[in-house]
């Protein structure tokens, strides 16, 4: 039989040494089907409004777990790729002619990093295809919260500071996590078995805004459709460097500098 989830409407801070104490986020709603229960193993089946299907979730050793699906592959399913190369931009002098045709994003000092998000745990690779997960232990966070979604990601890391400054986030050193670290996503490439490249870039930032990515620590930074003279006033009275124009019609082209990606400076 199917049984109503628990804590539906609950999420917030439970205090620590109680029960369950810690972070509380409501991911989904619906209904499970419990077809095993044991201390190191359980099958479950979810019907909910962002996960559906048949998963096993077993212990690993000390307090570890994995979770897989064990549904068939739906058509058209693909794996993860291993690795996604960046797109890059072609500078330019001004805003594009026809301004309609283009999706406009700040454009960030920071570091830009791929990351790969499957079962609850990170893969994050620099843009030169660098393995830099441990460098950012606090961004770990933001693939368990995204569990059991399976996806990979654009962004860039940054450091904004009290007083707004954007600068790079350099890797943590000591287990730290430096204050105003943020994770700033702006595609999805592949999502769920579905490759989103040769999507347009409008659907895919429609995709993206639709995973509502924000936590402490990352976040999907709004994006201006067809308004590239709005994105660049704000630009500057963010005292950022510029923005970024893209091609509504654009598909992603891995490792590429592309022109129909552009990079206009603020000043």
């Amino acid at each position: 039989m199917d049984h109503p989830m628990e804590y539906l409407d609950f999420s917030g801070e439970i205090p620590a040494g109680e029960y369950g104490g810690g972070r509380m986020l409501v991911h989904d709603r619906g209904t499970y089907r419990c077809e095993k229960w044991r201390d190191d193993e359980v099958i479950v089946t979810l019907s909910g409004d962002r996960t559906a299907g048949r998963y096993v979730l077993f212990a690993t050793g000390g307090r570890d777990w994995m979770v897989r699906r064990t549904d068939p592959a739906p058509p058209g399913w693909t794996p993860m790729p291993e690795l996604i190369r960046p797109m890059h931009t072609t500078a330019a002098a001004r805003l594009p002619r026809d301004r309609a045709d283009w999706g406009y994003e700040l454009r960030w000092d920071g570091v830009r990093a791929m990351a790969y998000v499957s079962g609850g745990r990170l893969r994050l690779l620099s843009e030169t295809d660098e393995e830099i997960t441990g460098g950012y232990p606090w961004l770990r966070a933001m693939a368990e919260a995204l569990a059991p979604t399976e996806a990979v990601l654009d962004g860039v890391l940054v450091r904004i500071d009290g007083a707004g400054r954007v600068r790079p986030a350099r890797p943590a050193s000591g287990g730290r996590v430096p204050s105003g670290a943020q994770y700033l996503l702006v595609d999805l490439l592949w999502l769920e078995g579905v490759s989103s490249i040769d999507v347009p870039y409008a659907q895919r930032r429609e995709l993206l805004d639709g995973l509502a990515l924000t936590g402490t620590h990352w976040q999907t930074p709004p994006w201006f459709p067809g308004a590239g003279d709005e994105a660049l006033r704000t630009g500057r009275e963010q005292g950022l460097p510029g923005v970024v124009a893209k091609r509504l019609d654009s598909v992603y082209e891995p490792g590429r500098r592309s022109r129909r990606w552009l990079s206009i400076d603020a000043a």
